[in-house]
């Protein structure tokens, strides 16, 4: 799965492009060839005889072999009121959300690459975006940094955390702590826009796969698991670099091994 920022280093793009826009060109182009696509959630993976049963909320699949693309999903800070105002001033994709916060004043939580471009894409759109990090240094890429840096209406509040996010019907501040001074305070915003790393979608498999310390899958060079016939590729695998052309790499040598282990079936 693509997410939604900004891509600025995938071959063919030099201008960049949005996730969003690189995956719907991905689909349609695997369409000409076949591809029939459900859109749904899968809450779980089992092994059946011979054969491997997809479930979903729109019922189950049978398949010989499931390739397991599932990406990764945003943490969350768990803090009170992030759950209460998700979807009313909360939000985890600026790509979705940054045009409802016009000539507003936003936050985003985090410092890496994902959230310095969330607030590069955010400043489009609104008066003031204050980037949030727990540390004096951000973990964004050089080039982002600078990106960021160079926007008159992007500022950076170092060394602090986000206690609370506060609202009404929806938010209009968030209490900081800051952990070097202690010192505590509010700030004003429409909006909170959370960023602070990624985790391997993997909770569906109950166990069935192996996973790391870090919960991916674990794979060989040819993206297999220790089931024949499952494979998986991009973030969801163990040693992933995350990196959109790398998990495309990805899915390519899995569909090679993949038909090579149905060529071996039959």
């Amino acid at each position: 799965m693509i997410n939604a920022e900004w891509v600025d280093n995938y071959p063919g793009f030099p201008e960049g492009i949005s996730g969003l826009e690189l995956g719907e060109l991905i689909h349609k182009q695997t369409e000409q060839y076949g591809l029939e696509t459900l859109f749904t959630e899968v809450t779980g993976l089992q092994l059946q005889g011979n054969g491997k049963v997809v479930r979903t909320l729109k019922g189950d699949l049978t398949a010989r072999v499931v390739i397991a693309a599932n990406g990764s999903t945003r943490y969350k800070l768990d803090v009170p009121g992030e759950e209460k105002f998700t979807g009313k001033g909360v939000s985890y994709c600026a790509t979705c959300d940054a045009p409802f916060f016009k000539e507003k004043k936003v936050v985003v939580v985090g410092g890496g690459n994902a959230a310095v471009s969330e607030a590069i894409h955010l400043a489009k759109f609104a008066d003031m975006v204050t980037v949030i990090h727990r540390r004096r240094q951000l973990r964004a890429n050089p080039d982002l940094q600078e990106k960021a840096m160079a926007k008159p209406n992007i500022k950076f509040l170092w060394d602090t955390v986000v206690d609370e996010i506060k609202g009404k019907d929806f938010v209009n501040s968030v209490k900081l702590h800051n952990v070097k001074t202690d010192k505590k305070s509010e700030l004003e915003t429409s909006g909170v826009f959370i960023s602070i790393g990624l985790k391997p979608s993997t909770g569906y498999l109950n166990n069935l796969l192996p996973l790391d310390d870090t919960g991916h899958i674990i794979t060989n060079d040819k993206m297999e698991t220790e089931i024949p016939g499952i494979f998986a590729v991009g973030d969801i695998r163990s040693n992933s670099v995350r990196q959109i052309v790398a998990a495309t790499g990805d899915g390519a040598t899995a569909a090679i091994y993949a038909r090579k282990f149905l060529t071996r079936q039959d």
